[in-house]
């Protein structure tokens, strides 16, 4: 490749980055404030209003330019209040610091509406301690409505180009949140596809694990896609690009059903075809898929056309004839490890014909691709949201009320110890203190860390680059590389937002004067941040344990009753269908989310953590055997076999709904059957002709055997 195409082609990637848009408008935003503070010779608004820029852009929601518009009319709003309330509060110390403590509480307490508002109040609170900052000038202004005034002229200034480039740009957040889908597809592919492996010594074990930790970011980035969509489509009839769009969320949605599915125990697989080659067919295909989901994610960034797809193709046919192989060899294999050959086919089959989209594109009509808003429809529902969450069971209530704390005791620490720069020990706590024990560590360390490094830099560039000119470009860099690092790599974010800080008031002569203190304000916030979530309100993962057991089952429970009845009435992708399969698999992702919070909490808080990997294990096992039921969706056409499965579907149900209930009851409840029991209600599968109805009724059985091992490891967890 010439230099002049890889440049090219590093362009375009650049180009395509889900961040690329953000640090264009961040750069126009910082460089268009520093050009009209030097042009009109407002040197003193420089500061506020770049301050205000970044708080905007932290706010800042994907959403269309309508709903944007509305959102930043809010941030506006709520901006303005918090600063002006800052400034005339800031001179009584004794009304401030309740005053601090009852704004975060509501501002936390707001997000309970909907992820938009809660990224609102985050940026509201950032402002708020930026106004703080503010103060720390060497030449305060002498109104107190100027400062608020420029750092919400900063705010609005990003705004407008927010606005203008969504309106400009109203697909570019749909099509990067369905190449993060199709990513993260492509990355559970490629773990499934290690499953399939037919190697002695393989841990299949810790494999299924990854693999239940891979689904929670499959569910997140759908989840993400989702509320984008709906933002666009709103009240009305999709069309055009945005139609495009929902057929193509629809499609990932169906892949994601048909990769998850589990047709048969895998070691099992492998014992069985041991000395065959057809699983490690099935592996290849798998790997291949894995790069067409990340060809299709990188079409959707670049907007390219996909590749041909011949060579999977021809991997389909050699699988196939592997298969008819097996079925004619003189030491056939059993009847049932044929018919999941087969069920797995025709699934690969299906995944590859939604990745060539070579199938006929759906009627965008009716219930059928309707989307459940999860927003509020009215501003009842919206109060409603909030007294819910006004519980010390929630979680949100938890934080509201440790991070109120945490910043009003962080203003105590500055007002005796450090009342010059001091702010920043607010600042710190309040980007520290996260929801969660693992998390508010991690930030934490990540925090330390990236200041340290950011305050060397920060003295290195000053001694380096002393001209005004330098520094404002560096102010400009800085700036940028902050959000585009922020949400993957904190660490390179905090030196990048410290090395900006320090440049910035250079530009007033206190630029050497900040560095220390702010060094020393990072640990002070960093350490009361950390005092608190160890000791107000702790939100241990282990308390909310059985409720989050108990939610993956009766989900579970709602999936396999759904998938039953369109094997009665016939398939159906319509909205009832759809939200029972999101919340299974949002479950099963909540699961090990806990799991993986669980894990980084001290060790006397966790609760039997080898019982729930078992159990995050087993239960990620039990949606893959339901997801199979729901790749394979047709009416069963013999109507004793109908009532056969529907028998099947309804024990089925009512066990794993038993064992939901039972997980909330303490001690467990002692009339749960037993594995025998429960397998002796099953009806025989080869007593059923229908080949559809003994396919289902396989997979029914397999997940009850996991419903009676996911009862063994709660006995086992209730008896530690």
């Amino acid at each position: 490749m010439s230099s002049h195409a890889a440049l090219l082609h590093c362009w375009r990637r650049l180009r395509g980055s889900d961040r690329f848009a953000e640090c264009q408008r961040v750069l126009l935003a910082l460089a268009g404030v520093i050009a009209y503070c030097l042009w009109c010779n407002h040197a003193a608004a420089m500061i506020p209003a770049m301050l205000g820029v970044i708080a905007c852009a932290l706010a800042e929601t994907e959403d269309h330019w309508r709903s944007r518009l509305g959102t930043l009319l809010i941030t506006l709003a709520c901006f303005a209040g918090v600063a002006l309330a800052v400034e005339r509060l800031l001179p009584y110390p004794w009304v401030f610091a309740p005053a601090l403590a009852l704004m975060t509480f509501a501002l936390v307490m707001l997000g309970s509406i909907s992820a938009r508002y809660a990224t609102v109040a985050g940026g509201t609170l950032i402002l708020a301690v930026y106004t703080m900052i503010g103060t720390d000038q060497p030449v305060a202004p002498a109104d107190l409505l100027i400062e608020p005034a420029q750092m919400l002229a900063g705010a609005a200034w990003y705004g407008v180009l927010s606005l203008l480039w969504s309106a400009l740009s109203p697909q570019l957040a749909v099509r990067h949140a369905l190449a993060r889908v199709f990513d993260a597809l492509g990355d559970y592919l490629e773990t499934k596809a290690a499953l399939f492996t037919p190697v002695h010594g393989i841990d299949r074990d810790a494999l299924s694990l990854t693999l239940a930790m891979q689904n929670e970011q499959v569910v997140e980035a759908l989840n993400d896609t989702r509320i984008v969509l709906i933002d666009r489509i709103g009240m009305r009839r999709p069309r055009g690009a945005t139609a495009s769009r929902l057929q193509l969320y629809f499609k990932a949605q169906d892949i994601h059903e048909r990769v998850s599915s589990s047709h048969f125990p895998y070691a099992a697989l492998a014992e069985a075809f041991y000395h065959s080659d057809v699983l490690f067919r099935c592996e290849h295909i798998l790997r291949l898929e894995a790069r067409q989901c990340r060809r299709q994610a990188e079409a959707l960034r670049l907007r390219t056309l996909l590749a041909d797809t011949a060579e999977i193709r021809a991997a389909q046919t050699d699988l196939r004839q592997a298969i008819q192989s097996l079925r004619v060899a003189t030491t056939s294999p059993s009847g049932q490890l044929l018919r999941s050959l087969d069920a797995l086919l025709r699934n690969i089959s299906a995944i590859q014909a939604l990745l060539e989209n070579d199938h006929a594109p759906m009627a965008l009509d009716g219930d059928d691709v309707a989307l459940q808003n999860p927003g509020p429809q009215t501003l009842g529902e919206a109060w409603e949201r909030i007294t819910i969450q006004l519980t010390p069971r929630s979680s949100r209530f938890r934080h509201a009320v440790r991070l109120a704390l945490a910043l009003m005791v962080g203003y105590g620490v500055l007002r005796i110890a450090h009342p010059n720069h001091g702010y920043w020990i607010l600042l710190t706590t309040l980007l520290v203190c996260q929801p969660s024990y693992g998390a508010t560590l991690t930030r934490m360390l990540q925090r330390v860390a990236g200041t340290l490094i950011g305050v060397v830099i920060g003295w290195a560039s000053l001694r380096l680059l002393p001209a005004t000119s330098w520094q404002l470009l560096l102010i400009v860099l800085t700036g940028v590389l902050f959000f585009a690092a922020r949400l993957r790599r904190y660490t390179l974010a905090t030196v990048s937002i410290t090395v900006f800080v320090v440049a910035c008031f250079s530009q007033g002569g206190s630029g050497y004067d900040v560095m220390w203190p702010r060094l020393l304000d990072t640990l002070i916030g960093s350490a009361i941040a950390a005092l608190a979530i160890y000791l107000v309100l702790p939100d241990w993962q282990g308390r909310q344990l059985d409720h989050v057991l108990s939610n993956t089952l009766r989900n579970d429970a709602r999936y396999v009753q759904q998938v039953i009845a369109q094997y009665v009435h016939g398939k159906r992708d319509d909205l009832p269908y759809r939200i029972a399969r999101r919340e299974a698999h949002n479950a099963d992702a909540s699961l090990s989310g806990l799991l993986a919070n669980m894990l980084r909490e001290p060790g006397r808080q966790r609760r039997g953590n080898e019982d729930l990997l078992r159990f995050l294990t087993i239960a990620h096992t039990m949606l893959g055997h339901i997801s199979a039921l729901g790749a394979h969706r047709q009416v069963i056409g013999d109507a004793q076999a109908r009532d056969t499965v529907t028998l099947a579907g309804n024990l089925v149900v009512t066990r794993l709904e038993q064992l939901s209930d039972a997980l909330l009851t303490r001690p467990l409840a002692s009339s749960l059957p037993e594995a025998d029991t429960d397998q002796s209600l099953m009806p025989h599968v080869d007593g059923v002709l229908d080949d559809t109805a003994r396919l289902v009724l396989g997979q029914l059985a397999l997940i009850l055997a996991q419903r009676d091992r996911l009862a063994s490891v709660v006995r086992d967890m209730r008896s530690a």
